[in-house]
């Protein structure tokens, strides 16, 4: 099969024809439709994650597929199921990360792996996608969604009446404010330095937007919350120094910052004692809080109810071939989520 080789961090990824091995316990065997390319995907190509101990291995952690074959003590997915796959832990056996193989070289891999046609799946990465959903749309599902939508649903659990900003505007971010919608929030600030994902934030609900590359954000936001600050902040952009200006503009007294991004290895936090004390909260999120098995069946049906209108996340597309555009563009913030197309023909 061909897939995606990451040999050494700060090159492109090689497309190298692979083999993967006899399918051990709790392994599945998925052949992959469609995968997500996010940025924890992209600071691993890049080296930003320190140093990598599985050189060389493949990435990708979001996508769709149907399953070809289960290995012993399989029973949450049969073959020909049209299945998501994800990092997030689920239900079902946590099996051994499978290895492949390209001539005498091992190649290393995790519980899921995407940037290649078949992939050797942990049973607990995986859950069965509704009938009723493409299985292009379906790859958000795997990633952006149980993170984003997640930190709203399962871990700010908002309050009538209160005020929340969205601090970046890609994948994550985008699906925490599709979320905001199912509340009844009074403001929905929305941050990002690109205007044209300002407008977009608009149709998906924000009541404000800010660009913060051209706006005093701080300033706009003690505006609009008459001084207060803010009851909640949700900050998906990775820098440390945007996870401090959240932090900061979030009330005492019980306001929350909840960052979902993953800042480049060494980066570190820098925070007011004195804010805590007066009762400032800020907490990291590790997929949104969400489970799979139970979340996943909810979100599909916000999307079948037209209420998470993902097809406006997905506006450009690759195949594997030109997966390495694909990190490029990203890095460059020219698409939101690249969407790599490796069998269209599975639906």
């Amino acid at each position: 099969m061909k897939a995606a080789v990451l040999n050494n961090t700060n090159k492109p990824l090689n497309i190298e024809n692979i083999k993967f091995n006899t399918l051990q316990e709790g392994q599945v065997l998925v052949e992959i439709a469609y995968s997500g390319v996010c940025h924890s995907q992209l600071m691993e190509v890049r080296g930003k994650r320190g140093v990598d101990a599985w050189l060389p291995h493949l990435l990708g952690h979001e996508a769709t597929g149907i399953v070809k074959n289960i290995g012993a003590g399989v029973s949450k997915v049969q073959i020909g199921d049209r299945v998501v796959l994800g990092w997030i832990k689920g239900d079902g056996i946590d099996a051994a990360c499978a290895s492949y193989t390209n001539g005498d070289k091992i190649i290393n891999s995790g519980k899921v792996t995407t940037f290649n046609e078949f992939s050797v799946v942990s049973e607990n990465r995986l859950v069965k996608l509704d009938k009723n959903i493409p299985l292009d749309i379906g790859v958000l599902f795997g990633c952006a969604i149980p993170t984003g939508a997640g930190i709203v649903i399962n871990e700010i659990k908002p309050k009538n009446n209160t005020s929340i900003a969205i601090f970046g505007l890609g994948g994550i971010g985008l699906s925490s404010l599709m979320a905001t919608k199912l509340f009844n929030f009074e403001k929905i600030i929305a941050i990002d330095i690109e205007d044209k994902k300002l407008e977009l934030a608009k149709e998906f609900g924000a009541t404000h937007v800010i660009n913060s590359k051209t706006q005093d954000v701080s300033k706009i936001i003690q505006e609009l919350t008459s001084n207060q600050g803010l009851d909640y902040a949700v900050e998906a952009t990775g820098l440390c120094r945007i996870i401090e200006i959240a932090f900061k503009n979030v009330k005492n007294a019980g306001g929350l910052c909840v960052f979902a991004s993953h800042p480049q290895n060494g980066d570190l936090i820098k925070l007011d004692p004195f804010d805590l004390i007066c009762g400032k909260q800020i907490k990291g999120s590790w997929g949104g809080d969400c489970n799979p098995d139970r979340d996943l069946p909810k979100f599909f049906e916000l999307y079948n109810q037209g209420k998470l209108p993902l097809e406006k996340l997905l506006e450009k597309r690759y195949t594997l071939d030109e997966i390495n555009q694909a990190l490029n563009d990203l890095e460059n913030r020219e698409v939101t989520r690249p969407l790599i197309e490796i069998n269209t023909n599975l639906e």
